[in-house]
């Protein structure tokens, strides 16, 4: 805390404002600690409280404006990039889109606080063809309350935070291995996430032409198609392929009670 605060006593603003663009265009850069941090310079006077609200503020809807564009016309393909370095892409994927499906547009107030969601939020708002107004509206409300947030813990809290930094210095080679071995423990249990997971990455899938072949032929009947499109991509009048049904994914618990299970299925999405 002392070194980001003593950066910031000297590059200031603009430090702020990189760090938190940089985490809206979701790499991995600490923008809660970068605020905290700026509110507790605030409140030793280094920095105007009110401008360093707005430059976050700004850098916030800066980088969101921008994914939410390139989500817009880059779709599932910008969602999947951005969820690579996940232990598991699709969960992140229906992860941030069952916030949408629950809760609409109102996921863009708290996204911010959420990791994983606060960077998929404005590619997926986007890429479900929300309306710029819309998104700019709940997104500068969602982005005002986390630099609110922050920065007044910096602010109210410099005190505490000074003697909690002053601590881990003091404590010196105790807190160095403690973090190496968190770190190693940390490393080690996000491999073991990752071969847990290995098997869901393998999606069984099956040629256009080869369903087709089973849709004209005589186990025709045994067969169930269905359409698993993502909330935000299907509505009642979208097409489907005929004699298929709809399935909503992030409703699946309840929606899988009611599949026979003497068919084979098989599933189209986006």
């Amino acid at each position: 805390m002392e070194a980001l605060l003593s950066a910031i006593g000297r590059h200031g603003y603009i430090l702020i404002f990189f760090i938190v663009l940089a985490e809206s265009l979701g790499m991995p850069v600490p923008a809660a600690l970068a605020l905290v941090a700026g509110g507790a310079a605030a409140a030793a006077g280094l920095l105007h409280l009110t401008t360093l609200l707005l430059l976050a503020v700004a850098a916030m809807i800066l980088g969101d404006s921008l994914l939410f564009v390139m989500g817009r016309y880059m779709g599932w393909a910008l969602l999947g990039f951005l969820c690579k370095l996940s232990v598991n892409p699709e969960t992140c994927i229906l992860r941030s889109a069952e916030s949408f499906y629950k809760r609409g547009k109102a996921t863009l107030l708290f996204a911010k606080f959420i990791p994983g969601i606060n960077t998929m939020a404005p590619p997926l708002a986007g890429s479900m063809k929300m309306r710029p107004d819309i998104f700019l509206r709940f997104d500068l409300a969602g982005a005002s309350l986390y630099a609110i947030v922050y920065i007044a813990v910096g602010y109210l809290f410099r005190d505490v935070l000074a003697s909690v930094a002053h601590g881990f210095q003091t404590a010196g080679r105790a807190v160095e291995s403690v973090t190496v071995i968190a770190l190693i423990g940390y490393a080690g249990y996000r491999v073991w996430l990752y071969r847990k997971h290995a098997v869901y990455r393998v999606v069984p899938r099956v040629q256009v032409e080869e369903l087709a072949r089973r849709l004209v032929s005589e186990d025709k009947e045994k067969i169930l198609l269905m359409d698993v499109r993502s909330h935000g991509y299907y509505d009642a009048g979208a097409a489907r392929i005929r004699g298929s049904i709809r399935m909503e994914p992030n409703n699946l618990a309840e929606e899988v009670k009611t599949l026979p299970k003497d068919k084979d299925i098989y599933v189209y999405c986006t």
